[in-house]
């Protein structure tokens, strides 16, 4: 005989997400490596070359 019970409910998508969901995301992760490398670029150009 087929079961055709169904298996445990979904959770709920009400659940708050937090903080490695944001940085899951790719716009935010490029936004992130842009301002980064343009600190690395900064601090670089102060202690090499001035």
């Amino acid at each position: 005989m087929l079961d055709t019970t169904q298996g445990d409910p979904a959770p709920p998508q009400d659940e708050p997400r937090g903080c490695l969901f944001a940085l899951s995301q790719p716009p935010l992760m490029i936004f992130l490596a842009v301002i980064g490398c343009l600190l690395l670029i900064a601090s670089l150009h102060d202690l090499l070359l001035l």
